[in-house]
């Protein structure tokens, strides 16, 4: 038997799912603000908080996940291409989730960013932001694409039992829940459209950014929380310039090849997805004040590499910033390197 409770009676949405037996617990989207609410409902339910999964990387508020990680030592789960590096343990689509006898099924979801998933257990679907209650996630966030989206719900979560009951990671309205069905039928951003017609509806509306969207979005992207460290903003972020994984492999086969910047945590750089032969590795939140060790590289095309291409794109627009004028990042960084299957050391 599954427990189940939403946790914040709010617009963001936070849920908990526990197994009757061994009383393990898995928090859904935890939000900062309430870590103590959580830990207190844990606590008077008798309950062992033994995962902790956001569903994406979110942009709209800080996540309580890093501060529940580290209080009661549980698993942070996020799907692979997460940039996050407290991540614990990573997942893909069709994995599995256990928390005592209770078995939640992960759904691979991109489209409002690209780690998105969605867990299915019990007869119901956490769609996190990918599909709302009569609505759908936004996809203009860096790496958001709406025909993915388009692909992720109707090729994934409307193929569930019509029954299913939905649980977004937002709701606006007041409304607790709703159904794959009825989604399916009445959804106005999706019902009756073809993928197409969908891109161009996302394509046309004009959606205003998240209230301090830098604030919330970096730290929830790399895990450095701390007033000393300043982010670039949106606008530098976007004049990054990219190369994919076969671009870089080429130019490190070249006579000019390029410095290899890794900005990961150390246990990330010779971890599972090692790393590149040569590269150097300044993490992220030493980088500001590690520069003088570039300075003998300042003339030299530099590529910044992390995991999955966000930290490294912050580490690229810091040191545009401080003058170094040939930089660029490893698009989808070292996942989509190991994708591609290009040679590695760990």
């Amino acid at each position: 038997m599954l427990l189940f409770r939403e946790l914040n009676r709010g617009k963001c949405k936070t849920y908990l799912i526990a197994c009757g037996r061994t009383r393990k617990a898995l928090i859904i989207d935890p939000v900062r603000d309430h870590v103590s609410r959580y830990l207190a409902f844990l606590a008077y339910h008798q309950l062992t908080l033994d995962a902790i999964v956001d569903t994406h990387t979110h942009a709209d508020h800080p996540t309580g996940s890093f501060q529940l990680r580290d209080l009661v030592d549980a698993r942070l789960v996020m799907h692979r291409r997460a940039p996050c590096p407290g991540v614990t343990h990573h997942v893909e689509n069709g994995d599995e989730i256990e928390v005592g006898e209770a078995r939640i099924g992960v759904l691979y979801t991109p489209g409002h960013t690209p780690d998105s998933i969605s867990l299915y257990a019990d007869g119901r679907v956490f769609t996190g932001d990918a599909l709302l209650i009569g609505g759908t996630g936004r996809a203009d966030f860096a790496g958001g694409d709406a025909g993915s989206q388009y692909d992720s719900i109707t090729k994934k979560l409307f193929t569930l039992p019509e029954e299913t009951l939905v649980f977004p990671a937002h709701d606006y309205r007041g409304n607790v829940s709703s159904t794959i069905g009825q989604e399916k039928r009445n959804n106005p951003r999706i019902a009756g459209r073809s993928r197409q017609q969908y891109v161009e509806l996302m394509a046309s509306l004009s959606f205003p950014m998240p209230d301090k969207i830098q604030e919330v979005l970096q730290p929830n992207q790399s895990a450095i929380d701390d007033d000393r460290t300043k982010f670039p903003d949106l606008a530098e972020l976007n004049t990054v310039r990219q190369l994919a994984a076969d671009e870089m492999s080429a130019m490190l086969a070249s006579s000019d090849a390029p410095l290899v910047l890794d900005v990961r945590e150390p246990n990330e750089y010779h971890g599972e997805l090692g790393h590149i032969a040569g590269s150097v590795l300044v993490p992220l939140r030493e980088l500001a004040g590690r520069t003088a060790e570039l300075e003998p590289h300042r003339g030299r095309l530099i590529v910044a590499v992390c995991r999955s291409g966000v930290r490294s794109t912050t580490a690229a627009a810091i040191l545009y910033g401080l003058g170094f004028e040939r930089v660029y990042n490893l698009k989808d960084g070292m996942v989509e390197w190991n994708d591609r299957k290009l040679p590695v050391e760990r």
